[in-house]
């Protein structure tokens, strides 16, 4: 069967970015989003356009709508986090972003009362109930439908490298897992398990949406800051403008061996910026920081033309000051291992970085 894919004239960008609700005195994650979504829906309709129910009660989703450059996502987002922070304030709750939160238990999370979820839940139990998880996701628009299936292909290359420079779920519970993202490995528990009905459903790390006209990255840990949200969608939209120009001069675009492709998500999700991920077919091995900072410099011109450079350099600006997973264990070292100290740096993280 073919599914119609509705192709995007240019490297359009959509960014959706899953936002935990706070209660400051406790630092857990606490449900409002039930009455929060219901204030801020326009009169007449039956959502707001660019604020949205995640699975838990605990969590919105803010998202864009078809955007042009970087900037003018970052424009859309803070605008809408701005809106969604103010009705959360009203109710003596604070907005951050992690891959997981460091100390909440999933247990104690209400699940979002809407058909879709409770049909999730309700077939797959406790594996959907403990998805008390958080990421970033970015819709870069392909040219053709023909070009889709290439480009998802050639960017499962590059999962490494995103994953290492959003890693920020390190505990998990209370708990340090060890790794640098638990929430890639807690969401890889679902994958194996559930039947697909609706593209919506299909949740691969990279995937081509039909609807859309775009392939979405959906690799990426929540991030604290809209700078290293802008820093990934920056890298998202040139990959692919690189990779849809590159079909149009006529190249075969790569395709890594699945092995290659497992392997090295699981290097970036245990080592983060530290892993050594495998390049090549000969199977050689470099540092990911040297292939983060390589990609971006070879990424630069593209960028210049996608109005996007000061986002890219954000590349370098990640890899000197650590990733999220390393700052958290940073201040948890600091505090004799207390985590809520590291939530408290995450809702800084959050209020500063808009």
């Amino acid at each position: 069967m073919q599914i119609p894919f509705s192709a995007s004239t240019h490297s359009s960008l959509g960014v959706e970015w899953e936002l935990q609700l706070i209660d400051p005195e406790t630092r857990e994650l606490t449900s409002g989003a039930v009455e929060i979504l219901d204030e801020l829906r326009p009169a007449g309709a039956t959502e707001h356009p660019k604020a949205k129910h995640e699975l838990l009660q605990s969590t919105i989703e803010v998202i864009t709508g078809v955007c042009t450059t970087v900037g003018e996502a970052r424009a859309d987002l803070a605008e809408t986090v701005r809106t969604v922070a103010k009705a959360a304030d009203r109710r003596g709750l604070a907005l951050m972003c992690a891959g997981t939160h460091p100390i909440t238990n999933w247990n104690s999370q209400k699940i979002s009362p809407k058909p879709r979820y409770e049909e999730l839940v309700e077939n797959l139990q406790w594996l959907a109930r403990r998805l008390q998880i958080f990421g970033v996701h970015v819709h870069v628009g392909v040219r053709s439908p023909e070009k889709v299936i290439p480009i998802v292909n050639a960017l499962t290359s590059y999962i490494p490298h995103f994953l290492a420079l959003s890693a920020s779920s390190p505990y998990w519970v209370g708990h340090d897992t060890g790794l640098a993202s638990a929430r890639s490995k807690v969401f890889e528990a679902l994958l194996s398990t559930k039947t697909i009905d609706s593209v919506r459903e299909v949740w691969w790390d990279i995937r081509p949406h039909p609807d859309f006209g775009t392939v979405e990255l959906r690799i990426c840990d929540g991030l604290p800051t809209l700078d290293e949200v802008c820093t990934v969608a920056a890298l998202a939209q040139c990959l692919v403008e690189r990779l849809d120009r590159e079909i149009d001069r006529g190249y075969t675009l790569p395709s890594p061996k699945n092995w290659v492709v497992r392997e090295n998500k699981w290097r970036a999700a245990r080592f983060g910026l530290d892993a050594d991920i495998i390049v090549d077919d000969q199977d050689n091995v470099v540092p990911v920081r040297r292939a983060l900072l390589d990609l971006a410099d070879e990424l630069m011109p593209i960028a210049r033309r996608l109005s996007c450079t000061d986002e890219l350099a954000g590349i370098q600006r990640i890899v000197a000051r650590g990733a999220s997973y390393q700052r958290q264990r940073t201040i948890a070292e600091a505090n004799g291992g207390d985590l809520t100290k590291v939530v408290d740096s995450l809702l800084e993280e959050m209020a500063t970085g808009l």
